[in-house]
This record gives C-alpha cells, sequence and structure tokens, in this order.
C-alpha cells in the first residue's frame, strides 16, 4: 500500500480537502465547481463531492433529520479522507448544518489538510438566488427540516475562510481561495 507522501510525490502537490459549508444558494456548488477549474489548469489532481450528487447515490438512504446530516457528514468527511490519502485535493460543497458533525469531519485530518470554508450569504440572498426553488417549497410548507426555514444552521466558530458571496464576485472569491491554498499544496518534502 502506497503513502499519501508517495500520492504527493507523484502528483508534485500535497493532497488536502476544501469543505465548503453554509445555506443553499450560498454558492458552494458554483465555488467548488470554480476551484476545480482552476486547480485543474494548474495540474492539481482533484476530486468535487457535491452534496446533491451524494444524496442521489451514497446517501440516498438518508433524509434530513438531524441524524442523518451528521451521517451525511461522517460519510462524506470518510470519502474525503479516502481520496486525500490517494493524494486528491477534495473539494466538499454540502451545507453541514451542525458544527459539531462538521468537527468531526475536520478531526479526521492533520493540520493543514483540512480548510473550513464558510460561505457566510445572508438568508434573504439566499432565498433570492433559490436555484432550485427549494425555499419557496419550504416556506410552503412542502420541504420539512430545511436548513435556515425550518432547521437551524450553526455558524463555524473558526472557519479557515469566510467569503461574502453576496459582496464578491465568483472570481474575488476564487482568488482568495487559492491565496489560502497555495501554502498548503506545495509538495511536502519526503525523506
Amino acid at each position: 500500500m502506497s503513502s499519501p507522501c508517495q500520492h504527493e510525490l507523484i502528483k508534485r502537490h500535497a493532497a488536502c480537502v476544501v469543505w465548503f459549508t453554509g445555506l443553499s444558494g450560498a454558492g458552494k456548488t458554483t465555488l467548488a465547481l470554480a476551484l476545480d477549474d482552476a486547480l485543474r489548469c494548474r495540474g492539481v489532481h482533484t476530486a468535487v463531492l457535491d452534496g446533491d450528487s451524494l444524496r442521489l447515490g451514497l446517501n440516498s438512504d438518508l433524509g434530513f433529520s438531524p441524524e442523518d446530516r451528521a451521517t451525511n457528514v461522517r460519510r462524506t468527511a470518510q470519502v474525503s479522507k479516502l481520496m486525500l490519502d490517494a493524494g486528491l485535493v477534495v473539494i466538499v460543497s454540502l451545507i453541514s448544518p451542525q458544527a459539531e458533525s462538521r468537527d468531526q469531519a475536520r478531526s479526521l485530518f492533520n493540520a493543514n489538510q483540512f480548510f473550513e470554508v464558510y460561505l457566510n450569504t445572508p438568508l434573504a440572498v439566499c432565498e433570492q438566488r433559490d436555484p432550485k426553488g427549494l425555499y419557496q417549497l419550504a416556506r410552503g410548507g412542502d420541504i420539512a427540516q430545511f436548513t435556515g426555514i425550518s432547521a437551524g444552521y450553526e455558524v463555524p466558530a473558526n472557519p479557515d475562510l469566510v467569503l461574502q458571496t453576496h459582496q464578491y464576485t465568483i472570481s474575488e472569491c476564487l482568488e482568495r481561495l487559492l491565496a489560502m491554498l497555495e501554502p498548503a499544496l506545495k509538495r511536502r518534502s519526503v525523506n
């Protein structure tokens, strides 16, 4: 079995996890895909784990109760760990509303391997964007336990980066993300 250090030598960059958290409509998927594209253009090996896609397969058996949400985050974190061990930069786009679940996800990784990025976008802006029409359904009572409406979101206490997607363009947010990641992506020396 090869070590993560061997993967980093082959891939010529260090592996890490970038975990986007925030309300639905905050821009998590948009920024995750933009970051994925920007990193691949720089020769970085990446994988994107998006909450919507995961709920179609790996997490299709889960609902939106607090317990199911915790399981969703736990499973996603475990898959992220496997991908990190393969030398990838893993970009996770997941509401992950519970602080305890996000902290447990972080605990799987070493220092400088996990970056929590909080998209601090006001609920009103997220509702205005509402790309999937979910807020309207939640306000109408058609979706129970919807984060921000009928279920809570615990704001990260110490995220690695906070992005106000309602104040900055995608390009400006991406610039901040890349500046944060640049030191972590440098290939570590291996003895």
